[in-house]
């Protein structure tokens, strides 16, 4: 038991480590920018030393990734968004609630990850490890979407499409840089950003009647 109890300790010990390096990195990032963040900066301001930040996390580049992970998971975390969003989805019964819990999901991440994204972007075009996590990213966002895809081809109402279709089209309507343009440059505000987000994907992927 004592044994149990010590791995226990260790592992949430671990744990607040990893959220205290992220915490400060995300306000250095957003401060900084990602080229004006060092890992010893990361490390000063998290308390701990530089090889704590590789021994938990890796290279600076992986630090950002985490930073955005933390984002998107937010009050969730450390559960990750797959998991719980997994969840929500089940509880489901029909294409258009399916995607209601997509909208609600878009319109509750995207303002906590949108400077995240903002930060990738730019550094991206400068900076060749955070152009590959750039488009490792959207990769794995579109393969979450896939399962979703999934999910919907098995609910009443929703279109018949392939899933790769499906998905490319929660991608597409879901994309960080629709949002910053319709929130940022369009002056939208984040009601009618989820509600645009719903009527899109219902009118893209629900037969007209279940619409």
């Amino acid at each position: 038991m004592a044994k149990v109890n010590t791995q226990e300790r260790r592992r949430q010990q671990a744990e607040q480590t990893r959220a205290a390096i992220v915490s400060a990195a995300a306000e250095l990032f957003a401060e900084h920018g990602y080229a004006g963040t060092t890992i010893q900066s990361i490390a000063s301001k998290a308390g701990v030393v530089v090889q704590t930040i590789y021994n938990s996390i890796g290279p600076k580049n992986n630090v950002l990734s985490a930073v955005l992970d933390q984002a998107a998971a937010g009050p969730e975390a450390p559960r990750t968004v797959p998991e719980f969003m997994r969840e929500r989805t089940d509880a489901t019964r029909d294409a258009a609630g399916l995607i209601g819990v997509l909208a609600d999901w878009f319109a509750e991440a995207q303002p906590r990850t949108a400077e995240v994204h903002r930060i990738i972007h730019q550094a991206a075009a400068h900076d060749e490890a955070i152009a590959e996590l750039e488009e490792r990213r959207s990769a794995q966002r579109f393969r979450n979407y896939l399962q979703a895809a999934q999910q919907l081809a098995t609910r009443p109402g929703s279109v018949a499409l392939p899933s790769e279709e499906i998905a490319a089209t929660i991608w597409s309507i879901g994309h960080p840089q629709v949002y910053r343009f319709l929130t940022e440059s369009a002056g939208w505000d984040l009601e009618r950003y989820r509600n645009w987000v719903e009527r899109s994907l219902v009118s893209a992927l629900t037969e007209p009647s279940a619409s």
